[in-house]
């Protein structure tokens, strides 16, 4: 099975971090990605982390995205950042509205991510390829259904070149999501996020801040295993690998893992899905 992959990760915090993250990085790259990506903090708090990271991955011939948000940002800010990330190489960006720090009032020059894709096209034109993020199961603060996928066209026309979702399990969600976007316009690849489930607690918690859905029969069988790491981490990989299946079978056009800076789930799932070999 040929399939673009790419592997996204979050900037370490700490000097042990990084050393664990270059032996992930060693363990994922022998996959051959499309490329990486890097996360951004709100407020753009881990720029310099991020940004380090995407250096690094570079440096180690692979190409990197870097997140870029626009939350708090002004114009002269975010063309220093263009530069900055144009100058060390970096051809790839993931334009992200991004969340507020805890305590922050809206402010800066850009209202939503599609005013920053428009921005980052009238500076730097073809320069980078931009990355949108969209949701198949509906932004957690959007207004409606129809006003989210309103706002994920928006974006297409002002730049995008493709889009990756928020992480989901059910994949007529994305089928679903698919089909609305191109009846709206928004004819770009729209690749499926993917997130390994490893462990129960973590994933609840993350779907219940990102309102990723997760089915009740899956929540019922985790919630059943305690804390029986193993029986989660396998059903978990049975889950997420049929979940992959359906949708690379359906015309998923590349598949983005959420790696959470750890080699070892996303390479289960592709050893049984037999991608990147």
């Amino acid at each position: 099975m040929a399939l673009p992959i790419s592997f996204e990760f979050f900037p370490p915090k700490t000097p042990e971090g990084a050393v664990k993250l270059r032996a992930v990085r060693a363990q994922l790259r022998a996959r051959a990605p499309q490329f990486c990506s890097v996360t951004y903090g709100a407020g753009g708090s881990t720029q310099a982390g991020t940004f380090a990271t995407v250096k690094e991955i570079l440096e180690e011939g692979t190409d990197a995205a870097s997140h870029f948000s626009c939350i708090g940002a002004t114009r002269e800010t975010v063309r220093d950042q263009l530069h900055q990330l144009k100058a060390m190489g970096v051809r790839r960006l993931v334009a992200l509205r991004g969340d507020l720090p805890s305590g922050y009032g809206i402010g800066g020059e850009f209202q939503y991510a599609s005013d920053l894709v428009a921005f980052i096209r009238a500076e730097t034109g073809r320069d980078f390829h931009l990355e949108v993020a969209c949701y198949p199961e509906v932004h957690p603060q959007a207004r409606s259904p129809q006003a989210d996928m309103q706002a994920f066209a928006t974006k297409v026309r002002a730049g995008a070149d493709s889009a990756i979702t928020q992480y989901f399990f059910t994949p007529e969600a994305y089928f679903r999501f698919v089909d609305e976007a191109r009846a709206a316009g928004a004819d770009v690849p729209i690749v499926p996020g993917i997130m390994p489930i490893t462990s129960s607690t973590q994933l609840m918690r993350f779907s219940d801040a990102c309102g990723a859905e997760i089915p009740r029969w899956v929540r019922l069988r985790l919630q059943s295993f305690g804390d029986d790491t193993a029986s989660i981490k396998a059903f978990g990989l049975d889950v997420v690998a049929a979940l992959c299946e359906r949708l690379v079978a359906g015309g998923a056009p590349a598949l983005h893992f959420y790696t959470m800076n750890q080699a070892a789930p996303a390479l289960a799932l592709l050893d049984r899905l037999g991608l990147g070999e």
